[in-house]
């Protein structure tokens, strides 16, 4: 009875706030993408649709996860991850893809839109897991080859916000499988020195660096997003203007029911209500961490600990931005920003962490 209880509880929690959160996250995409998709397809309710068609299919995502012994992903990874190594690539390909702002991140297929690079983080966690399963020598250069490669093809989008998050995703793993030291400072070296590379050949990425360092140099330019931000987050105060009474949605603020969503939720609903969306993230992360801690199977511990990894960056790199203390990137905020793959992605990974510690109880 113990035992089920347990799992019961489980369920409420690692199914429940993500659920919330995105219920949540439908309603802000609306306030925040109604006037925008009255104008642009006559229709108020355009993306809202669409994200609950998304969040409908997430839900059976999650229950699949659920259901399945994630042992299975150890046989599955190789395959799953070169499958998203084909997605990849057929971005590129003429007729496939759409352009959006300049990057050539989704894949058209039958009109249905897919983000494979959103894809990318849950394979990645999955080979590599099962890659570290078993501890090996000399797979430095493997490991640099690999992650390399599914770097450079998310470069190419461009994306260099899911490529920095794939890169520390990756090293994350690499050393929590119990690589040496020396590799660990090797593998920085090389990412800031890229990093850097990247930054300095791209016009576009320099100008949104000096802007971030230097707001004030460019309020018409790139620094117009930052500005507009502010102005969101200063509207709401300490209680917010109050759902439904956003002026930034008047097209001032871009992205704003994809990476900027939380400027709106801060005027909206104030410090009080971006400070109980931020409580509501650490109660989640820190309830999985203390289950992470009581896994005992190693790839059960290797999966679950990447997706908290990349749970907590993405949201922590997401809500940095959007208080300046990094620069943007354009990484959506986990189970509310508007978009299906990252809404599917992030689903499965919560059906394979309540498997994980489903089994872990189990176990005991």
């Amino acid at each position: 009875m113990g035992r089920k209880k347990e799992i019961f509880s489980l369920r409420n929690l690692f199914f429940i706030i993500p659920v919330l959160l995105t219920i949540f996250g439908i309603f802000m995409i609306y306030e925040s993408s109604s006037v925008t998709a009255s104008r642009i397809y006559g229709d108020s309710f355009y993306f809202v649709r669409h994200q609950l068609k998304w969040f409908i299919l997430a839900i059976g995502v999650f229950y699949l996860f659920y259901s399945l012994d994630y042992h299975i992903l150890y046989n599955l990874s190789l395959l799953l991850l070169l499958g998203n190594i084909v997605l990849l690539i057929l971005i590129f390909v003429p007729g496939l893809s759409t352009t959006v702002l300049g990057a050539n991140r989704w894949l058209n297929i039958a009109g249905i839109k897919l983000q494979p690079s959103e894809f990318t983080k849950l394979t990645l966690i999955t080979y590599l897991s099962a890659w570290f399963t078993f501890k090996e020598r000399g797979r430095f250069f493997a490991f640099l080859l690999l992650t390399s490669f599914l770097i450079g093809l998310v470069m190419l989008q461009p994306d260099m916000g899911t490529a920095v998050i794939l890169g520390s995703l990756a090293v994350f793993l690499y050393f929590l499988s119990g690589a040496p030291l020396s590799h660990f400072f090797l593998l920085f070296l090389m990412g800031s020195l890229a990093g850097l590379l990247f930054i300095i050949t791209s016009p576009y990425r320099l100008e949104r660096l000096m802007t971030f360092l230097h707001p004030e140099t460019d309020p018409q330019g790139i620094g117009y997003h930052v500005k507009q931000i502010n102005i969101a987050l200063s509207l709401g105060g300490w209680l917010g203007s109050g759902f439904g009474s956003s002026k930034q949605k008047f097209q001032f603020l871009p992205e704003a029911h994809t990476d900027s969503i939380f400027a709106i939720v801060g005027e909206n609903f104030g410090f009080i209500g971006t400070a109980i969306i931020i409580f509501t993230y650490l109660l989640l992360f820190f309830q999985i961490y203390k289950k992470i801690e009581k896994i005992k199977d190693r790839l059960g511990f290797f999966l679950a600990s990447g997706i908290l990894f990349l749970m907590t960056l993405q949201t922590f790199i997401n809500l940095g931005a959007m208080v300046q203390i990094l620069p943007l990137t354009g990484i959506p905020l986990p189970f509310i920003s508007y978009g299906g793959s990252s809404l599917l992605a992030f689903y499965a990974m919560m059906g394979i962490l309540l498997n994980i510690f489903k089994q872990s109880s189990q176990k005991k």
